[in-house]
């Protein structure tokens, strides 16, 4: 490129901007000012610069991020007839979401996973010699499981068995590719800030490395949910390759790549005035393909009160192949790099991240604390600071607590429970609750229906 235009100016520095800009304010403090200092941490400036690069060096995917459809197992006729809908009008992955087993020919029929194909199957049930059978079955590297005992200790405060139990049927699932994963998107959707989403997924994957052993590394993957704050969330992603990488090597483990699954948010969904939702999962399924996701499965503007359907799953699965074949984002995992403000957010993250997690490896662990309920009083904590900011109309959700439309009515529209759901079975610990930030207003409005 000729940088005839660009030699005819001279460079101006970042010390030059800023007295530039001191003097502009005529005589208020620079950094009370302009400089915005966030929930996770982050002192984010006016502007950024040359000397804001961190020439950060991030394993980003080799390959195109992968267009999924989560669907739900409850026939398998059906299913099987859902997913290949999908895969004929242009999703090219598919998470299956089981609750117990299933007829596994009947499932795959005429689906086969190939280096242009993915599988992803989410197991709410725990057996380990079910899935071998199924993995054998399969016989293909292009499937991972999503095994979390873990994660799924966070989510309803019970071990699926017992934690020796738990520990062996994993052991068991170790033989198996891709076999095991770290949900955090539970952290996410329960209001844990950017900084600990990923201190809490580097501890909670510790926990792994720690029982198993460094060479277990290979076999886990991870599960992010993505917000609204744009490019936080894609310095996010990049942050936690960052991490991982970082954490391997203190195993003595170099060049594994991170694979990350990646979903919009449900805790900034609403209910009322819901084709906004199309816009919000637009917005952060482009973070999630900048921040460099290998596979993004989005969610239908409807996902909280409707039943799965033909339209919202059409729509959902439409927005990422816009994307992908008419806006641009083929191939736009590195589209990131080099940019001023990315990089250096991304290094906060990763810095306030690492600190986290070192805090709570001399707490004992991540598992430990979590037992002990540290972990759920800062999400708890880090989620009423954000509530605070929504019921104060500071965190804007348009059509919800700005700019209502009184007319409208969702009453008779209710196909699912939307809010949180009371339980009474005893636990063992207490689980981390994902709540949406609307609700309370919600319900208000419901009532007054």
């Amino acid at each position: 490129m000729d940088n005839f235009l660009f030699d005819e100016f001279e460079g101006v520095s970042e010390k030059a901007w800023k007295q530039k800009i001191q003097v502009d304010l005529k005589g208020l403090d620079y950094n009370e000012t302009l400089l915005w200092h966030t929930n996770e941490g982050i002192t984010v400036k006016p502007f950024y610069s040359k000397e804001d690069q961190t020439h950060q060096k991030i394993q980003l995917p080799k390959t195109d991020f992968f267009i999924c459809e989560s669907i739900f197992v409850d026939d398998v006729n059906i299913a099987n007839k859902l997913a290949l809908d999908a895969l004929q009008r242009g999703a090219n992955a598919i998470e299956f979401i089981v609750n117990s087993e299933f007829d596994t020919k009947k499932l795959l029929n005429g689906i086969t996973p190939t280096s242009n194909t993915r599988l992803y199957f989410k197991f709410n049930f725990l057996d380990a010699n079910y899935q071998k059978e199924l993995a054998n079955f399969i016989n293909n590297e292009n499937v991972y499981f999503n095994n979390d005992i873990i994660g799924n200790l966070a989510k309803i405060g019970n071990w699926f068995y017992n934690l020796q139990s738990d520990h062996e049927q994993l052991e068991k699932l170790s033989s198996i590719n891709n076999s095991i994963a770290v949900n955090a998107s539970i952290y996410q959707n329960a209001g844990a800030n950017c900084t600990q989403q990923l201190a809490y997924a580097l501890a909670h994957a510790n926990e792994y490395l720690n029982h198993f052993g460094g060479e277990i590394a290979n076999k886990i993957h991870f599960n992010f949910s993505v917000g609204s704050n744009y490019f936080f969330e894609i310095s996010k992603l990049r942050a936690f390759r960052i991490l991982w990488s970082s954490l391997l090597k203190e195993y003595g483990i170099e060049n594994t790549e991170t694979h990350i699954f990646t979903q919009p948010s449900l805790r900034n969904k609403t209910l009322y005035d819901y084709n906004v939702n199309m816009l919000r999962t637009t917005s952060e399924s482009m973070s999630a393909v900048l921040g460099g996701a290998n596979t993004v499965s989005n969610i239908s503007y409807d996902e909280i009160f409707h039943k799965s359907n033909e339209f919202g799953e059409r729509i959902s699965r439409n927005q990422l192949l816009v994307l992908k074949e008419e806006s641009g984002f083929e191939d736009a995992q590195h589209f990131a790099n080099g940019s001023y403000y990315i990089e250096a957010i991304t290094e906060q993250l990763t810095e306030n991240a690492l600190e986290i997690f070192k805090l709570i490896e001399q707490g004992g662990g991540f598992l430990k604390q979590l037992k002990e309920g540290v972990i759920q009083r800062k999400i708890e904590e880090s989620a009423q600071k954000e509530q605070e900011l929504f019921d104060n109309g500071d965190l804007v959700l348009l059509g919800t607590n700005k700019i209502q439309n009184e007319k409208d009515q969702m009453k008779n529209d209710l196909e699912l429970f939307p809010f949180v759901k009371k339980r009474s079975e005893k636990t063992l610990i207490k689980p981390i609750i994902q709540r949406r930030l609307a609700e309370k207003l919600e319900q208000q409005r419901l009532d007054n229906e």
